[in-house]
C-alpha cells in the first residue's frame, strides 16, 4: 500500500482521536485483569525430591506450613524444571488419609495390623537385630589360597544374617548413614538403589 506523507498525518490524527475519545469502548471493561494465584503470599522453597537417587529439583511453595502447590526447578541441572508422575504426586502423598504416620505390627498368624508406640517398634527392632546378630556372628573364615593350595584364617566379623534394603526414597546423605550404619554392626549385605 502506497501512501503519502500527507495521508500518513491524517491517518495518524484519526488514530489518536479514536483512541482519545474510545470509540464507545469503556477503557475500565477492557482492562486486563489479574487473577489471583493460589501460590500469592505462600514462601518458595527450592528442595530435591526424594523419590529415587536422581535429584530433581523442585520449587516448593508453602503458605501457612502446608504445601499448597510443587514444581520442577527450570534452574536445576538435573531436570530442567520437568517431573516424573512420582514427583509430581508428592503433595497428595504428603497429605494422603492413607499415609502410615505411626509405627503398626501383625502378630504371627494375625490378619490385621495393630499400632504400636514408637517406644515399642524401636525395642522389638533392636532386640531381634541383637538376636539375630548373635545367632550369625561369624568372627574368622578359613579360606583357601590359590597359590599355594593351604588353608588361611581371616578375620572377618560380621553378621551374615542381617541384610539391609534401602529404597528409592532414601537419598545419598541417609544412604551414607546406612552404610556406616551397616559397617557399625558388621552386616556385609547392604544394597540400595544408588548402590554405594
Amino acid at each position: 500500500m502506497d501512501i503519502s506523507r500527507r495521508g500518513f498525518l491524517k491517518l495518524s490524527g484519526l488514530s489518536v482521536v479514536a483512541v482519545a475519545t474510545g470509540l464507545g469502548l469503556n477503557p475500565e471493561v477492557v482492562e486486563a485483569k489479574g487473577y489471583a494465584l493460589k501460590i500469592e503470599g505462600s514462601k518458595k522453597i527450592p528442595s530435591i525430591c526424594h523419590f529415587c537417587s536422581g535429584g530433581c529439583g523442585m520449587l516448593l511453595y508453602v503458605k501457612d506450613g502446608k504445601l499448597i502447590h510443587l514444581e520442577g526447578d527450570p534452574d536445576h541441572p538435573t531436570n530442567a524444571g520437568t517431573l516424573c508422575p512420582k514427583a509430581a504426586s508428592l503433595r497428595s502423598v504428603a497429605y494422603s488419609s492413607a499415609r502410615v504416620t505411626k509405627p503398626k505390627r501383625r502378630a504371627p498368624g494375625a490378619k490385621d495390623w495393630e499400632e504400636i508406640s514408637w517406644d515399642e517398634a524401636l525395642d522389638r527392632v533392636a532386640k531381634k537385630a541383637k538376636e539375630v546378630r548373635d545367632a550369625s556372628w561369624k568372627a574368622s573364615e578359613s579360606i583357601v589360597n590359590a597359590k599355594t593350595g593351604q588353608s588361611e584364617v581371616f578375620e572377618v566379623n560380621r553378621a551374615e544374617g542381617i541384610a539391609f534394603l534401602g529404597s528409592a526414597e532414601v537419598d545419598n546423605e541417609e544412604s551414607y548413614l546406612i552404610s556406616k550404619f551397616c559397617r557399625v554392626l558388621g552386616i556385609p549385605y547392604n544394597e540400595h538403589q544408588a548402590r554405594i
